[in-house]
C-alpha cells in the first residue's frame, strides 16, 4: 500500500469510527504527512507497511535536528501510534511498529490566567458603535463566561442555546456532547447581538443555525477569534501573549479559586479525565490543603 492511500484509509477511519471533528482529522494527517515526507527521502522509500520501529527511532532524531520542540514532537507520536493501531486494525499489518516508541519526556508549561480586571478591560474595549461591536462583546462573553475552546465557540449554533433556562449544548472533541452553564453577562450580550443586530444582517445558505457569522453571514473561522482577542490586548496594552485558549484556562482557574467542585469542572471543560482538569487549573497547595482540611474525617 502507498502512503496516500494509507492516509486517505486512516482519514475515513477517524471520520466515520471515532468520530473526530475535521479540525482533529486535519491534524492527525498532517502528522503522519511527516512520517511520509521522511519515508520518500530514504534510500530504499519505505512503505507504510514496512516501517520498522528502527526507522521510527530515526524519524524522531530527524524531527528533533528539525529544531521541532518535545511537545510537538509528542503530538507527532500520538497521531503515528494512532495511524498504526488503525493498520494493526484493519490486518494491513501483523506487528505495530510504534508500540515500544516512547514519546520524549516533555515539562507541561502553564499558560497565563488573565485576571478578572484583565478581562473586563478587554471586554471595555470593544467599540459598540461599530457594527460587530455586539457580535464581538457576545463572543468575549461566552468565550470566557462557558470556558469554551476556540472551535467550540464558531461552531455553537442557536438550535443548541437554552438561554431560559441559562444552558448552552456543546460539542466538543471527538463530537462529544456537553451541556454547560452560562452567566447573566453572556447571556445579556448573546440576546443583544442575536435579536437586535444579528437579524438584519444576510445570512448565506446554509449558515442560518450559526451564532457568530462575519459581514457576509458565514460562520466565524478561527483564525478572526484569534485576531480579535490580539487586537483588544494592543489596545489595553496588556503585555501577556493570549490566545482564545487563555479565556478556557482563566475560566477554570476562577472557578477553582472560588471554590468549585473539580468534578463539577471537569464536567464544564468536557474533559474526560480529572487528572487533566487538575494540571489545567493548577490547583495551588493552599487550595488543596483547605479542601483536605475541610473533608478528611480525621480533621
Amino acid at each position: 500500500m502507498n502512503w496516500p492511500s494509507a492516509i486517505k484509509g486512516f482519514q475515513a477511519y477517524l471520520k466515520l469510527e471515532r468520530s473526530l471533528s475535521p479540525n482533529s482529522i486535519e491534524a492527525y494527517t498532517r502528522d503522519i504527512g511527516r512520517l511520509f515526507e521522511f519515508a520518500e527521502i530514504q534510500e530504499s522509500k519505505l512503505t507504510p507497511e514496512s516501517v520498522t520501529l528502527s526507522d521510527l527511532r530515526r524519524f524522531i532524531t530527524w524531527i528533533n535536528e528539525l529544531g521541532m520542540i518535545p511537545s510537538s514532537q509528542a503530538r507527532i507520536l500520538s497521531g503515528i501510534k494512532a495511524f498504526y493501531k488503525y493498520m494493526l486494525m484493519e490486518d494491513l499489518i501483523k506487528i505495530d511498529p510504534s508500540e515500544l516508541l516512547e514519546s520524549p519526556k516533555i515539562t507541561r508549561k502553564l499558560p497565563d490566567t488573565l485576571s478578572y480586571e484583565d478581562i473586563n478591560k478587554l471586554i471595555d474595549a470593544i467599540d459598540l458603535s461599530r457594527p460587530e461591536g455586539a457580535r464581538n462583546k457576545a463572543i468575549m462573553e461566552t468565550l470566557y463566561g462557558c470556558g469554551l475552546r476556540v472551535s467550540e465557540l464558531t461552531e455553537l449554533k442557536l438550535s443548541n442555546l437554552y438561554l431560559d433556562i441559562e444552558f448552552i449544548k456543546v460539542f466538543g472533541k471527538g463530537s462529544k456532547e456537553r451541556l454547560v452553564p452560562i452567566g447573566g453577562s453572556a447571556i445579556k450580550a448573546l440576546k443583544i447581538w442575536i435579536e437586535q443586530v444579528r437579524v438584519h444582517n444576510p445570512i448565506k445558505k446554509g449558515e442560518d443555525d450559526y451564532v457568530f457569522l462575519n459581514r457576509r453571514g458565514s460562520r466565524l473561522s478561527r483564525v478572526y477569534i484569534f485576531m480579535l482577542i490580539k487586537d483588544l490586548a494592543a489596545q489595553t496594552g496588556l503585555k501577556k501573549t493570549i490566545s482564545p485558549h487563555t479565556f478556557r484556562h482563566s475560566f477554570a482557574t476562577h472557578l477553582v479559586e472560588g471554590g468549585a467542585d473539580l468534578r463539577a469542572v471537569q464536567e464544564m471543560l468536557g474533559h474526560e479525565s480529572i487528572t487533566t482538569t487538575e494540571i489545567y487549573t493548577h490547583l495551588d497547595r493552599e487550595y488543596l490543603k483547605g479542601t483536605i482540611i475541610q473533608y478528611h474525617p480525621r480533621n
